[in-house]
């Protein structure tokens, strides 16, 4: 009965056809015949290519964390609202509210630049494996190793890009068992194009975040501008859009249930095949911890926020990212409990190493491995927890954060004194730039703090504590808002106007400055966190890693009938499934798609989320929707497919058999989050805003159909 309760369970984790996050330049070898079968049109080198154009040269990482698709041949980028929602709040003021009330450029002059933001190209993807594992020798420690593998992905990284302009990195796959080169390209003049007001762009707030059915027109358009040459440049008046090797067709046609989707893009990262141990800990431990801090920060923020447009401005972007991951990892959780994860991944190791029963030394050495690595995470889950309070406790301090800045201005200021080679004017006027405070109101601010050392004092014991936090504790009798007053009234560095006196005088009396108690603090904290905590935790997750490592080549060499992916990392991946609807739980069932309807229907209930400008409605009574209609005259917002995606995924292209836009991925239905972890076909979904109701925002609502132009539209 055992054995076959294993395999029940052992079965659902072998990958699906929606299952994966797949390489590129792989595709045929591995999974090409799979696609032709669900609905594929095309070829793997249409897919990616280093010699003709092909769907790569159409797909950017935007930004930092996002992705971003050229949907024409001038340079025009289509991502989410919410990856350009920083750029967006950037360019914005209280007189110019563009977050608030949209924006869009009626021709290209009006294009407004956005500092710092940048669109990155893959040119090509080579595997440089065996020249980074020939580097580690077997007499190596852990830590060895790491240093030699650095040292040799930073070797291959420079020869590969001398004397081309481009860039590249190397990031290894499968916990290290593999290693990729990525040769890319980096475009620095990049211009808002235009954006729906965020009542549109983020219809549905935190009330809809990670929810299905949608409503969410969740997109905003940038232009990549290049040199006359169609090379990266530096921003200039006289650059010209960027003319992409290869742009998406945007089909008009929809889609039905059981349709062929693709997303393409740049997932951030998935833990797909970690140990019962490790999510046990991050199911039971990890996730609950640092959902409650955020959820407290959450709430002082929008205390703040709700005051005027001034702090709603000041703290929309920041608010926006945590309460992202705040509700991401509530519902992983959820997720993780209903699909029983930690027992199916037991079933997995029993069936790994039932499966090595004919060779009992193997059998023995991976018992072994999985018995030191319980051992470790047991004793890696309390250093989990003080990196939890450090960082999303006493780092949610926003003035803490702001002080250590501070830390290698003095120790340059210390080498200046002696004479020795320094950094320190550079940084003092790095430091000068940054005041007054632009994101920053102290009011809040002591709030948070008296939250969140009230949180700290609860849960980190006394002996686990930097001494200068635990005595002002001590002194104050674990009053933390007596602690707070105490620092934000006796600290020059959170004062506007006494942090730019200070600049002044800072060489002349740097003692009295590095002697100021919210100084001594950070100082304090830092110091504690980077002797004490830190090199343990780091040395752990090493040891972890190499296990991993380990354990993962084993199971692709001895688990039969599994294909196995490698887990996302910021690279470029292809994710496949099909347009479908689920069930979430007994009696209930979700259909694929949502309209407009839904939209007006949400706004009548007096939500402030759902709130949107009079021009929608006033649209939508007009039932003008023209050919950005379906085939019942009904116009979609959003539909659901079962592609795997993640982080990093928002703002991906979702294609048809075709390789044609169909729409532009933006989120993941909360069921479903656990995906990060263990992918079920059955819950997760990833949630797509349909291409044609952003053509219609775009035509109807706000009269840039001028942009429709350079776009190939398929009818």
């Amino acid at each position: 009965m055992r054995k076959i309760l294993i395999a029940i369970l052992f079965s659902s984790l072998i990958a699906k056809a929606d299952e994966g996050m797949w390489m590129p330049q792989l595709i045929e070898a591995l999974n090409f015949a799979d696609m032709k079968k669900n609905g594929f049109k095309l070829t793997a080198a249409q897919i990616y290519s280093i010699n003709k154009a092909s769907m790569k040269d159409a797909v950017a990482i935007f930004g930092g964390g996002c992705t971003g698709e050229m949907i024409s041949n001038k340079g025009l980028l289509l991502t989410n609202h919410h990856c350009g929602y920083s750029s967006i709040a950037g360019l914005s003021s209280v007189e110019k509210d563009y977050l608030k009330n949209g924006y869009w450029a009626k021709n290209n002059a009006e294009e407004l630049y956005v500092k710092g933001l940048t669109v990155t190209f893959i040119k090509k993807i080579e595997d440089v494996t065996k020249e980074v594992l020939a580097a580690i020798k077997p007499s190596y420690s852990e830590i060895q190793k790491d240093s030699a593998v650095k040292t040799t992905m930073s070797k291959i990284e420079k020869r590969a890009i001398e004397g081309t302009g481009f860039t590249s990195f190397v990031r290894p796959f499968y916990y290290g068992n593999e290693y990729y080169l990525f040769v890319t390209e980096v475009f620095k003049d990049v211009r808002l194009v235009g954006a729906p007001p965020e009542n549109i762009g983020k219809f549905g707030g935190e009330t809809d975040n990670w929810v299905w059915p949608r409503h969410n027109p969740d997109f905003s358009m940038f232009r990549v501008y290049a040199s006359k040459e169609n090379k990266p440049a530096e921003f200039n008046p006289d650059n010209v859009p960027y003319k992409p090797a290869y742009s998406f067709p945007i089909s008009l046609k929809g889609y039905e249930k059981g349709d062929f989707t693709m997303v393409y893009g740049f997932p951030g990262r998935t833990q797909e095949y970690l140990t019962s141990y490790a999510v046990d800990l991050l199911m039971n431990e990890q996730n609950p911890r640092r959902v409650s801090l955020r959820g407290k920060r959450l709430a002082i923020y929008e205390t703040s926020m709700k005051k005027n447009d001034t702090l709603r401005l000041m703290y929309a972007d920041r608010y926006a990212g945590i309460a992202n991951a705040y509700k991401k990892w509530s519902g992983e959780t959820i997720g993780l409990k209903v699909n029983d994860a930690v027992n199916k991944k037991k079933a997995l190791e029993n069936n790994f190493l039932e499966q090595l029963s004919s060779d009992p030394s193997k059998k023995e050495k991976y018992t072994q491995l999985l018995a030191q690595m319980k051992k470790l995470y047991q004793e890696y889950a309390p250093l989990s927890k003080q990196v939890d309070y450090y960082a999303e406790c006493l780092m949610g301090i926003d003035a803490l954060r702001y002080i250590n800045n501070y830390q290698g201005l003095f120790a340059e200021l210390k080498k200046k004194k002696t004479g020795k080679e320094n950094k320190f004017d550079q940084q003092l006027s790095d430091l000068r730039k940054t005041i007054p405070f632009r994101n920053f109101k102290k009011e809040t601010d002591i709030n948070l703090c008296v939250s969140m050392l009230k949180e700290y004092a609860e849960n980190i014991e006394k002996d686990l504590r930097p001494v200068y936090l635990d005595s002002l504790l001590t002194v104050y009798n674990n009053d933390t808002k007596k602690i707070a007053e105490f620092l934000y009234a006796n600290s020059p560095f959170v004062d506007n106007a006494k942090a730019k006196a200070m600049f002044d005088d800072i060489e002349k009396n740097s003692q009295v400055y590095e002697n100021d108690p919210f100084y001594k603090l950070a100082v304090a904290i830092t110091s504690y966190y980077s002797k004490v905590v830190f090199p343990q935790y780091n040395y752990d997750e090493i040891q972890i890693l190499e296990m991993q490592k380990e354990y993962m080549q084993a199971l692709k060499e001895n688990l039969k009938g599994k294909k196995f992916y490698p887990d996302a990392n910021g690279t470029l991946r292809v994710a496949y499934g099909k347009v479908d609807d689920y069930k979430p739980k007994d009696g209930i069932e979700y259909q694929h798609f949502t309209t407009i309807d839904g939209m007006v229907e949400k706004n009548a209930t007096g939500n402030p989320d759902y709130d949107v400008m009079p021009r929608l409605i006033e649209l939508y009574n007009k039932k003008d929707f023209g050919q950005y209609a379906d085939k019942k005259g009904k116009l979609r917002v959003s539909f659901i497919a079962s592609n795997h995606t993640t982080g990093g995924n928002s703002g991906s292209p979702v294609l048809n058999g075709k390789g044609e836009l169909i729409g532009t991925n933006y989120d993941r239905n909360w069921e479903g989050t656990m995906s990060d972890v263990m992918y079920d076909v059955n819950r997760c979904r990833n949630i797509v805003l349909d291409v044609r109701f952003t053509l219609w925002v775009v035509d109807k609502y706000a009269g840039a159909g001028y942009l429709l132009n350079e776009m190939k539209l398929v009818k």
